[in-house]
């Protein structure tokens, strides 16, 4: 095998890995949001607000060290883990509406 047909299966060989990382991200973020809609609606019943500030700075605090551990940017995790949590806070915030006793049997959209 010459050098350029080596070169790109190796190449090959680096995106499958890629393509398999992803998946399971994908995975984990679909397992993570499960949890998390059950916890919206948890707070939706119970009347609590959709938000957590003091759990968010938390987490923030612990995804910076863990991303410095595992030698990943810790802005770049902290940008990450805030474009997951305002989509949290949404799906929390639609929760609490559903469960709105001033919406109750309505959708969202007609509220």
């Amino acid at each position: 095998m010459d050098d350029q047909a080596a070169g790109l299966a190796q190449l090959q060989a680096l995106r499958n890995s890629i393509d398999n990382i992803d998946a399971a991200l994908i995975h984990m973020l679909a397992e993570r949001f499960r949890c998390t809609k059950e916890v919206g609606e948890l707070k939706a019943r119970q009347a609590m607000p959709p938000a957590d500030p003091a759990r968010e700075a938390t987490q923030v605090a612990r995804l910076r060290q863990l991303a410095q551990q595992a030698r990943l940017d810790p802005d770049f995790a902290e940008k990450f883990l805030a474009f997951v949590i305002r989509e949290v806070i949404r799906h929390h915030e639609a929760a609490a509406l559903d469960a709105s006793p001033r919406t109750a049997g309505r959708t969202r959209r007609e509220a």
